[in-house]
């Protein structure tokens, strides 16, 4: 059994999960039973390690895997207060979050992946990125007058994955293809075409002119002028990357429509917000009438919430109350990830739900961990404007990558002299 179940050969089955669950979130629309089988693939190979082996490789690692399945357990939980009516929302959301448990169990039973299966499955995910953008742009280049004047309407032009998720993830490539570059793990025949990969993305982003993931960009862009600046002294460079992040958007704003027009829909938008007849149709407006719902649901059930199956009954009943020009259709759930937990399983629900996702920060706060910052930077910074994890492409790439990040930070077995991706 040791020989059929190698460390080589299950470790190539963990990789070939891993670059299975980073191309099905590119393709979830099209095949959405992927995701949840190339999950399933990884499980099974971290069982058979433990079973086979008789071990689990990072046992005593548990604190950093089992907080991010704590969330799972929240969920579970919010069972014992749900509406019977709404059972079958409960049962579909417990399916829906399973990565929360699948992801962080393949990965604390398995031994680390080697440096290079890292480093190619960022590579990959670079990959996919570029294609899944130039996709997008050849479909606006070929509608590009009706999709200008969408933005207008606060819609955005059509992406695979959709565009609130993927700006997030462009964001992610630009900091991942960065950093490869930056600790030289790039081979040299390559390094050409992956700083054009850089450019090409950050233009796109802003062609794309989604606010989150240009928010993170700008977010993760001040960090890097203040480390390079500040830790490594490298002042020039600091200065070259502050000029071109300010002269970013002015060049955008003359080049790109899009990038004009969410300008001028966002500043109409904002206007809006005291006219819910008129502020439903804008993006920014809805959302606020989304938070002071919510906010009136957790102040009827400050400590444990409602729970999430029941969220949207008690959200309709405060819209009626508070906005009653609004009908039904205009209604939305809160987006924002921290509201979304408050209204739904209260300041403790809340309190959980932080510690749990964000406690790999605190243990890893004393280590290089470039990518892992990057990664929660952009978690915390899209928390605040969507519920990404109730989607199912927000949810697999917030956990699967924060594992990812999380795997280079654990020593493997195999030498080998470059960087190891954390």
């Amino acid at each position: 059994m040791l020989a059929v179940f190698s460390l080589a050969r299950l470790h190539r089955s963990a990789f070939f999960f891993c670059a299975c669950i980073i191309i099905s979130i590119f393709l979830v629309n099209w095949l959405r039973v992927a995701l949840g089988i190339a999950m399933g693939g990884l499980a099974v190979t971290g069982v058979v390690f433990a079973l086979v082996h008789k071990r689990i490789a990072n046992r005593a690692l548990w604190p950093v895997f089992g907080s991010i399945a704590m969330v799972f357990v929240l969920h579970v939980l919010a069972g014992f207060y749900t509406q019977a009516g709404n059972m079958d929302e409960y049962r579909f959301d417990l399916g829906m979050q399973l990565p929360f448990l699948i992801l962080p169990l393949s990965f604390w039973l398995l031994p680390p992946l080697p440096s290079r299966y890292l480093r190619w499955l960022w590579e990959l995910f670079i990959a996919m990125t570029v294609i899944a953008a130039l996709g997008a742009t050849i479909n606006y280049l070929l509608h590009a007058r009706e999709i200008n004047e969408s933005y207008m309407h606060s819609k955005v032009m059509p992406t695979e994955p959709d565009h609130i998720r993927f700006s997030i993830i462009v964001t992610m490539a630009i900091a991942a293809a960065v950093l490869l570059l930056a600790h030289q793990a790039i081979p040299h025949s390559w390094r050409n075409w992956v700083k054009g990969t850089v450019v090409v993305l950050a233009l796109f982003l802003h062609l794309l002119a989604v606010r989150s993931g240009e928010m993170t960009f700008y977010a993760l862009g001040g960090m890097a002028v203040l480390w390079l600046a500040f830790s490594r002294k490298q002042w020039q460079k600091a200065l070259l990357l502050l000029v071109t992040l300010m002269l970013l958007p002015m060049v955008s704003y003359l080049a790109f429509p899009t990038f004009r027009n969410r300008v001028y829909n966002t500043q109409e938008d904002v206007s809006k917000v005291q006219e819910s007849s008129e502020g439903k149709n804008f993006s920014i407006s809805a959302r606020v009438y989304s938070y002071q719902a919510a906010l009136a649901v957790w102040r009827d059930n400050k400590l444990i919430g409602v729970g999430k199956p029941n969220l949207e009954g008690e959200m309709a009943r405060r819209y009626a109350k508070l906005h009653p020009q609004l009908t039904p259709e205009f209604y939305i759930l809160p987006h924002n990830q921290y509201l979304y937990n408050l209204a739904a399983y209260g300041v403790i629900g809340l309190l959980v739900f932080c510690l749990s996702l964000f406690y790999p920060a605190w243990w890893a706060r004393h280590r290089h961990a470039p990518l892992l910052l990057a990664q929660y930077v952009s978690i915390a910074l899209s928390f605040l404007v969507e519920y990404t994890l109730e989607t199912q492409i927000g949810l697999a790439f917030v956990v699967f990558f924060l594992l990812l990040a999380i795997q280079g930070l654990m020593p493997c077995e195999e030498s080998d002299p470059a960087w190891r991706p954390a």
